[in-house]
């Protein structure tokens, strides 16, 4: 990869303790060089009113700016509900208006979705995919990252105590690097 390519990372959960910043973290760690990688916070995003698109708040102009000035956005979402938390659907709607302008538009994405349950987010993980297809947003489809039983995986302060789970991580950032290549606007 011969540019830097700076990719934001979007964390569907607003917990202090959430599992899925620390897989972001480690996601970041195991960035290859070339990917230059910074979480975007959704949490002080107001809720999307089409109401506001005249005069958006600042905060909804501040996110879509930093996702514009991006080359893909890779995802890393709890599952609720079968789906993906209020805070990450807010987000999504507010980088893709007003219409015709979204930010989203022609980002390469990827989606890891981690759980404490068996099935890892596999939920979210597809209902977040759904959407980016409409936002114009190609995610990578293989590998697949869901990660079951994911608050066994870290230590006390936050560490990724789990080899193979890192392995995996590690080759997932690999093939998403190579997507971001192939599919970045120059």
């Amino acid at each position: 990869m011969d540019k830097m390519r700076n990719i934001a990372v979007i964390v569907g959960s607003l917990r202090k303790d959430s599992i899925n910043r620390k897989v972001a973290n480690v996601l970041i760690e195991l960035a290859p060089a070339g990917l230059k990688l910074g979480i975007v916070e959704i949490g002080q995003l107001p809720i999307y009113n089409q109401d506001s698109d005249e005069d958006p708040p600042s905060e909804w102009t501040v996110f879509r700016d930093r996702i514009k000035a991006t080359d893909g956005v890779l995802f890393v979402t709890p599952e609720y509900n079968r789906s993906v938390p209020a805070v990450l659907k807010n987000a999504l709607d507010v980088g893709s208006r007003p219409y015709g302008k979204s930010a989203w538009s022609g980002k390469p994405t990827a989606v890891v979705s981690a759980s404490p349950g068996v099935i890892g987010g596999f939920g979210a993980n597809h209902h977040l995919r759904q959407s980016l297809v409409f936002l114009n947003a190609p995610a990578m489809a293989q590998p697949e990252a869901y990660i079951g039983g994911a608050d066994k995986l870290f230590d006390a302060d936050g560490k990724l105590t789990n080899d193979s789970t890192r392995k995996f991580l590690q080759d997932f950032m690999q093939a998403y690097a190579a997507w971001i290549a192939a599919n970045a606007k120059s």
